[in-house]
Formats: structure tokens, sequence, C-alpha cells
């Protein structure tokens, strides 16, 4: 068994204002570390450039989950247990608890946190659809202030992101209130627990009188980054499912995405795939 653990200079605040203070002195030197449960499988393979971590685990304003009549926010060092124990998620956010559920094993989902997957950026990771569909908003937090930015505006490409390198993550706020009544979730991986997903497909539709009154479509897997099907949206609003609406949103889908081949699948399967799901969500719309 190989094992690779390099020389590494890591500091662990116990508050807040310190943790930005450090990383506001050198931008950029500082990796943040939390639960770990990415980094510590690059850190290992010896794929992390960075040898000065910030341990941020221990910071109490980045935690809890907060209800308000109009938001739920939750902090960025929650972890997806958390979120799956949580009531009013359960009952208000669904798609976010099946992404919680499926997000590796027990170990990872206790580890784990909503903010480090938004962070890691990967396009394969299972919260973000859900994040997308719901129309979350991020807070980031400086030395220097605090801004808001739209979840939809984060991510710029394949591990870009608005962040700048003096700022974390504080907490995720989704907006209450919102009725629907077609909430759709699906991960295609290898198996059914514990694989990185080959198509992640979160949807939701408001349905008024047979017909699409609103829906949003995201997808993870399929693009270098997650993404909104804006364009399939556009098309379903205001149709009733049936066959030609499903074919042209299907053709629409795929001019949306950009599925590659990689060592877990390939461009043409989770193009199908990813047609199928919509297919799939349809006929839940329908019902």
């Amino acid at each position: 068994m190989r094992s690779y653990l390099p020389s590494y200079e890591m500091q662990a605040p116990g508050n807040l204002a310190a943790a930005l203070e450090i990383i506001a002195r050198e931008p950029g030197a500082w990796q943040p570390f939390a639960g770990g449960t990415d980094l510590m499988v690059l850190l290992e393979a010896g794929k992390l450039p960075h040898r000065r971590f910030l341990s941020i685990w221990n910071l109490p304003e980045l935690r809890g989950i907060e209800v308000t009549l109009e938001h739920v926010s939750v902090g960025a060092l929650t972890t997806y247990s958390e979120i799956q124990r949580h009531e009013i998620l359960g009952r208000e956010f669904p798609l976010l608890i099946r992404a919680a559920a499926e997000t590796g094993g027990i170990a990872t989902q206790n580890r784990g946190t909503l903010g480090g997957n938004i962070a890691n950026a990967s396009p394969a990771a299972d919260s973000p659809p859900a994040l997308l569909v719901y129309g979350a908003d991020l807070e980031l937090v400086s030395a220097s202030g605090t801004r808001w930015l739209p979840y939809h505006d984060f991510h710029t490409g394949y591990k870009q992101l608005r962040l700048q390198p003096d700022e974390l993550i504080r907490r995720i706020r989704l907006p209450r209130a919102r009725i629907w009544t077609s909430q759709f979730f699906r991960k295609v991986g290898t198996r059914r627990a514990q694989a990185i997903s080959k198509v992640c497909f979160a949807a939701d539709a408001r349905v008024e009188n047979g017909r699409i009154a609103d829906v949003r479509i995201a997808l993870g897997s399929v693009a270098p980054m997650v993404l909104r099907a804006t364009e399939t949206e556009n098309l379903l609003r205001g149709e009733s499912p049936s066959p030609a609406v499903l074919k042209a949103a299907q053709e629409i889908l795929a001019r949306e995405i950009a599925p590659i081949d990689d060592i877990r699948s390939t461009a043409r399967y989770r193009l199908r795939v990813a047609q199928n799901l919509l297919a799939e969500f349809l006929e839940t719309v329908a019902h």
C-alpha cells in the first residue's frame, strides 16, 4: 500500500476574525481546510500545491442552521449528516436532502461540509445541482467585509470560482415559501453507494391547469461546471408534457450540456442518460 504525506504547516485559529486576518495578510498562500474529505485525497496523492493549511473546522461562526420566515441559512461547515437531520430542510428542500444522502458513505457524510463541496468546485458534486434549483445565495466574507452572490454566478469554469483569495464561504441561504409540485433528483453512478456521479440531475416544476408554469433544471458531470439548463427550461414553460415537447426539450438539452469521455464514463452515455432523466422528470410532472 502506497502512502505519501508531505511536510506541511497548519494553523487553527480560534475564531473567524483570526482566520480572516491570516488570509488577508497573505492572500492565496493558505489553503482553508475543513472536513478534508476531498483535500486529504489530494494531499496524500501529492497533488495539492499548497503546503500551508488553515484549519477552519472549529470556527463557530461557520456552523449552524438558521431559519427565518424568508430563508434557511446553512453554515458553510454544516455536514451532510446535519443536513439530513434537519426537519425544515427535510420538509422544504428534499432535493438537498437526497443529494446529502447520496454523497459518499456515512464517514464522508459525518465529515464533509456543504461549503467545502461548493469550494471544491467539482462538476461531479452532488449538492450543487440542488442548490441551483433552489436559487441559493452565498455569503462570502473577508477581513474587509461581507458580500452576497447568487450561487448560479459563483462557478465560472472548471475549478474556477468567484471567491477572492482572502475570502471564505460563510453560509448558504435558501429562499423559502416556494410552491412547487414535482421535485426530482437522480444520481447515476457505477453503483448505488459511494460512487462519483456520471450524471446528476435535479429539477423542480410548478404545474397549473396541466401546464408547466415554472421549472428549474440543473445537472452535474455533463459540463466543466454544474449548470442550469435555462434554454430547456424556457422551452418547457407554458407547455403541457407531451412526446413532442419532450423530444424538443431533449434536443435543446443536448445543445446545452457538454459531456466528455473520462475514466468514469463516455460523453455519449452521459448525453443519453441526461436526456432519459429529463424524460423521467417530465413523466413525474405529467402525473
